[in-house]
């Protein structure tokens, strides 16, 4: 079996890559990669801590909503990076900040 501390150094390092890509791109596209990649990394937590702690599947159901929101959040996400491209031909994310109306 293997140990917890292996799910959780490989969700901190998850969430290290997700904050970085946050904090420092401004490309839109990659801002969602990065949300994404910390919601991995708190699914990876939800069943590594369910697994261990607990022997019922709780964990495994909050990480199957977890993704279904998850895949919903991306889906308007991009519908709204869609239009800002064909509207503004760019989507960076400091540019668009800045627009009105």
């Amino acid at each position: 079996m293997i140990p917890i501390t292996w799910y959780l150094s490989v969700s901190a390092i998850l969430f290290a890559i997700g904050a970085y890509g946050l904090i420092t791109k401004r490309n839109a596209m990659r801002l969602v990669f990065a949300i994404e990649i910390l919601i991995g990394s708190a699914n990876l937590n939800f069943i590594a801590f369910n697994s261990y702690f607990f022997a019922d599947t709780l964990g495994q159901t909050f990480v199957l909503f977890s993704i279904a929101l998850g895949a919903s959040e991306a889906a308007v996400i991009l519908a709204i990076i869609v239009v800002a491209f064909r509207l503004h031909r760019g989507v960076d994310v400091s540019e668009l900040k800045s627009l009105e109306g």
